[in-house]
């Protein structure tokens, strides 16, 4: 019994958020009109007959390779050059500032750089996602690893483990919370970064269909694509954020939680 209250507590937030939202999307198509914003109603009815049709299966195949593409090397290359800039202090006290001034650079600007580089298409799309969320997740894991307490590895000499049992039953452990707050990060981010770039540059995908839409004044695709698009980014967000709590948790000191 107590845990089905703590779930519907846990839902209440969000559900009454979600009606909020639906309520401030129908005053403000009252207020707009048709021309500016449509219903709720037929923009996701509009959504389900999209999502029902054929031709549209392929941008959606081509949005989400593009994205997988891009966070995967975002996050398995963020996190390898963390690791080695974490675990050599000199590095990385070198290499944090510019990153840093790196990550605060509009990466629009860099557009043309990659477009040149990588041409129209899938790899430009990849290259541009890729870029937004591999810095985050570099920038987390090095500090993650440079700030494991060196108390641990004292007792792991101490007691001998192998480098591979130190690495499991040590680092990964202590890292792991961190790391995973900036791979939830690199998530969004490296989401974002796939939109912009078919957004600017592309013959298919989401991003694509968004800008014919813009380009015919289809306001009603325009809206459905947008709520299909922030559905999934707020549900895997949620779902990340939760897990990522939970790691936090189980990383506080027993001491510290009472």
């Amino acid at each position: 019994m107590t845990l089905s209250l703590r779930s519907l507590r846990s839902l209440r937030d969000p559900i009454l958020v979600a009606i909020g939202l639906v309520t401030l999307w129908q005053v403000l198509h009252q207020i707009a009109g048709d021309s500016a914003v449509t219903a709720p109603a037929p923009t996701l009815a509009h959504l389900w007959e999209m999502v029902g049709q054929a031709r549209f299966l392929p941008h959606l195949r081509e949005t989400g390779l593009a994205f997988l593409q891009a966070l995967a090397i975002s996050c398995i290359g963020g996190v390898l050059v963390g690791v080695v800039l974490g675990g050599h202090r000199l590095t990385g006290e070198v290499a944090e500032p510019i990153l840093v001034g790196l990550y605060s650079v509009p990466k629009i600007t860099l557009y043309p750089v990659i477009l040149l580089l990588f041409g129209l298409g899938m790899p430009a799309k990849v290259a541009f996602g890729a870029l937004h969320g591999i810095i985050p997740v570099v920038l987390f894991t090095m500090n993650a690893v440079r700030n494991v307490n060196r108390t641990y590895l004292r007792a792991g000499r101490a007691m001998r483990l192998t480098p591979a049992q130190t690495a499991w039953h040590i680092l990964v452990p202590a890292t792991l919370p961190e790391i995973f707050s900036g791979l939830r990060i690199g998530f969004s981010l490296t989401l974002l970064g796939t939109m912009l770039g078919e957004l600017f540059a592309s013959q298919r995908g989401l991003g694509f269909l968004l800008m014919t839409a813009i380009d015919l004044h289809d306001v009603k695709t325009i809206l459905a694509i947008a709520v299909l698009i922030s559905a999934f980014a707020v549900l895997a967000n949620a779902a990340l954020l939760a897990i990522d709590r939970r790691l936090h948790r189980g990383a506080t000191p027993e001491a510290e939680k009472t």
